[in-house]
């Protein structure tokens, strides 16, 4: 099994449009890429940590490979948006891809310089390694589906 940390705007649609995947094994919802270590959403909602919104996956690769995630991951929001996704403005909703593995950043960079033409060349998605990840309050996990029981 292997963990990616994918931020794409706010992290609700994300972790919904995940979670039934075949092989994501597990879906939570946080923040990385900021300078402490524990955070929680009003202190990153002020755009001061450096953090952004993220989906972190549990998945195996036998069933659905990095690179298919990714693929979805451009799929599922504007990565030539830098620091925002359509409504929602601040660098808490930029687009980066933060790879666990030196294998997962090749595959990263692949995708992008793969994917760019298709965005006229327009790509903001950044590529760093995980720091700094800290779980989303439980209100957060899996939102979408806890609002429509």
């Amino acid at each position: 099994m292997q963990k990616c940390t994918l931020a794409l705007g706010c992290f609700w649609k994300p972790e919904e449009n995940f979670k039934n995947k075949p092989g994501i094994i597990k879906t939570e919802v946080g923040y990385a890429g900021g300078q402490k270590s524990k955070v929680n959403y009003e202190e990153v909602c002020t755009g001061r940590t450096g953090h952004a919104e993220v989906v972190r996956l549990s998945f195996d690769e036998k069933i659905i490979s990095f690179n298919k995630i990714l693929d979805l991951f451009f799929k599922m929001h504007d990565p030539t948006q830098k620091d925002m996704q359509y409504p929602d403005v601040g660098t808490q909703y930029r687009s980066e891809i933060f790879y666990e593995t030196e294998e997962q950043k090749k595959e990263a960079q692949a995708a992008i310089i793969e994917r760019n033409p298709i965005f006229d060349n327009k790509i903001k998605t950044n590529i760093s390694k995980i720091k700094n990840y800290c779980k989303a309050e439980e209100y957060h996990q899996r939102y979408i589906e806890k609002k429509s029981i």
